[in-house]
């Protein structure tokens, strides 16, 4: 994971480099998970300034239950999981209604008391959840956490919410690359498939001195027979013609 550089004082609210930062971590991240992880580490380091430390995470809801993706730190990620455990928060709230939650000071606030009693007691005195939008690929919420009372201002609220809808047109970007990995590795899979069946094809072709049809005909006969996959008993055919163990083949990559 890189390290993003936490400002000295201030911060300045989502800016070109940012969208480029994030265009770059979605071409670099072996998947979303990992995207997601570096994202939660940039807008740690985005919002931190000198005496604030912020700690970030990320939490996706899929089929109904929330699950802390990725985090900047080990406090970040705890605090994430304590609250899906309570299965109620600030976070997940906005994750529910996706709207944006701010809780500018927990001791004074009188929602989700089970989980502000438990987040309180980890040093956690403001929370700032950010809704990220992803266009019905799934429902995921950006978390910041500050060890300060009204840890985060007007302008950091602009600031997430901006950061966070270039967030997630950059992560609509990798579940789609996602896809597109998907897709190509099934056709990949599906050439190999089709290369070993005209492998063994031609070589019944070439024992038995019969036609293509025919040569079809026994390599079905014989997955009927045996009741397995037909690329299966075309791979036996190869091997018990040639020797061969590895039928990676060029596709097999």
């Amino acid at each position: 994971m890189k390290d993003h550089p936490i400002p000295a004082e201030g911060h300045s609210g989502p800016s070109a480099d940012t969208n480029l930062t994030l265009q770059e971590m979605v071409l670099e991240s072996r998947d979303i998970r990992d995207f997601l992880a570096e994202l939660a580490v940039l807008a740690a380091s985005r919002l931190s300034v000198t005496g604030n430390t912020i700690h970030a995470g990320v939490t996706v809801l899929r089929r109904k239950r929330a699950e802390a993706v990725a985090a900047s730190d080990a406090p970040a990620r705890a605090l994430d999981e304590m609250q899906n455990g309570f299965g109620d928060g600030p976070c997940l709230t906005a994750l529910r209604t996706g709207s944006t939650v701010l809780v500018p000071d927990l001791t004074a606030e009188r929602r989700w008391a089970p989980y502000v009693r438990a987040a309180t007691k980890q040093g956690v005195c403001s929370i700032l959840a950010v809704p990220l939008d992803l266009a019905g690929n799934a429902e995921a919420v950006l978390n910041a956490y500050s060890g300060r009372s009204n840890g985060f201002s007007g302008e950091d609220i602009a600031t997430v919410e901006g950061f966070a809808a270039q967030a997630a047109s950059s992560l609509r970007l990798a579940v789609r690359i996602t896809q597109l990995n998907e897709v190509r590795d099934d056709l990949a899979a599906a050439m190999q498939s089709r290369m070993v069946i005209d492998m063994a094809l031609g070589a019944i072709m070439a024992q038995n001195r019969c036609t293509r049809d025919a040569a079809v005909t026994i390599l079905i006969e014989a997955s009927n027979v045996r009741s397995i996959k037909l690329q299966d008993v075309a791979a036996a055919v190869i091997m018990n013609i040639s020797g061969e163990t590895d039928m990676a083949g060029p596709f097999g990559e």
